[in-house]
């Protein structure tokens, strides 16, 4: 082992892969809670945010108050416009800016930047084939060993669910959204 391995945790460690499915509420927001338990333990962690764009999140703003010593460790990027995409709406613009998001989130993996890497709405991503599924089976597959992958989102590949080392799938048994209550600040986003 090369002598800048012996001290980096992606090396010293087995990071497995996760995936947060279903069509339930709580899938980012279970992921969220796993970052900031990686961060209180000192781990680097990358939040890529798929389909998602502008700063109207709960959890942006938060990120933005951070410690000095966790903003250090700890990035978001924003791959998508500040609008839901769906199958009929997609546009040249989310291809460019999910697959800026998919290069930086890639890289940041195989370089074994970050100990844990969350790639929200990854499998929506997958599912509208605004990323290649070969290209992320391929980079999971070849992860280094120490970094620990969750894709969050509805709709995950079966495929990217054979590879998984854990996967929840998280259905709805009961949504206030039923009796017609709207997205809530600080609860949805």
């Amino acid at each position: 082992m090369e002598q800048n391995q012996l001290h980096n945790p992606c090396f010293n460690k087995i990071g497995y892969i996760q995936v947060y499915t279903g069509n339930g509420k709580g899938k980012t927001t279970a992921s969220l809670g796993l970052a900031l338990r990686a961060l209180g333990r000192g781990w680097k962690v990358l939040i890529v945010m798929f389909t998602k764009g502008g700063s109207n999140y709960g959890e942006i703003h938060s990120f933005s108050n951070l410690s000095d010593d966790i903003k250090n460790r700890f990035k978001v990027i924003n791959a998508g416009l500040d609008r839901i995409v769906y199958k009929n709406n997609i546009n040249d613009n989310d291809r460019s800016e999910i697959s800026k998001g998919w290069d930086f989130a890639k890289n940041a993996i195989q370089n074994c930047e970050y100990e844990l890497v969350i790639l929200d709405e990854a499998n929506i991503a997958l599912d509208l084939g605004l990323i290649d599924l070969e290209d992320m089976l391929n980079t999971l597959k070849n992860k280094p060993k120490g970094v620990e992958i969750v894709l969050t989102g509805r709709n995950a590949p079966k495929e990217v669910i054979e590879i998984a080392h854990l996967v929840s799938e998280i259905h709805p048994v009961k949504h206030y959204w039923d009796i017609g209550v709207e997205a809530r600040e600080g609860v949805e986003y």
